[in-house]
């Protein structure tokens, strides 16, 4: 055997026992696959990036879409007797929609708050002029503002009139209010870990 030929030979020997260790891992690779993951592994490179990423963000929107809807405000649920059931929020608050002078609002509940409460922005756009100048005290310190009375508050078909609303403090969008003792007042109000219940006073009166 000439020295090329030795020269091919051990070069050829060498592949071989590298084409077997490769052999060897792929086939170990396999075989733990199947014992822990239970089906057969695709590889990445016939997979792909792209399909992996989209399937991911199919997986994110998802979540998205329904963390918006556990944390939507919704209407108070009306029971036959009359009583308005609003739900407790993951946040711990209590939100329902309605509508003030006719306008839509997304009410925070406040018990603590004296008033019904909305942006000057929301009560121009509900008809809700002049009033009463007043401070408001909140916690970011004094805020100029005035009262409007007259105001009617409706959520579902129960509503309230000639409400006293506050007119000037920044809620967050133009559309969300509080809703204060203006008008839970006229309720009795039950409230449990999930739920509180307003039943108006004059039921069944």
């Amino acid at each position: 055997m000439s020295l090329d030929d030795r020269d091919w030979y051990r070069d050829a020997q060498r592949e071989r026992a590298k084409q077997r260790k490769m052999d060897e891992t792929r086939s170990r690779f396999s075989a733990f696959s199947r014992k822990h993951l239970g089906a057969k592994v695709v590889s990445p490179i016939k997979t792909g990036l792209i399909p992996i990423m989209l399937f991911w963000l199919a997986v994110m929107g998802l979540l998205y879409m329904l963390m918006e809807y556990n944390l939507k405000p919704r209407q108070a649920k009306v029971l036959a007797n009359g009583d308005l059931v609003i739900h407790r929020a993951q946040d711990g608050h209590f939100y329902t929609t309605g509508k003030i002078n006719g306008r839509e609002a997304t009410f925070m509940v406040d018990t603590g708050a004296s008033l019904v409460a909305v942006s000057e922005e929301f009560a121009q756009k509900a008809g809700m002029l002049g009033g009463m100048p007043t401070t408001f005290k909140t916690a970011n310190g004094n805020l100029a503002g005035r009262v409007v009375e007259g105001v009617s508050v409706s959520i579902g078909p129960v509503s309230v009139s000639n409400v006293k609303a506050g007119v000037g403090l920044h809620l967050g969008d133009e559309s969300s209010a509080l809703l204060g003792q203006s008008f839970l007042s006229k309720f009795d109000i039950t409230m449990s870990d999930k739920q509180m219940v307003l039943r108006p006073r004059n039921a069944g009166r």
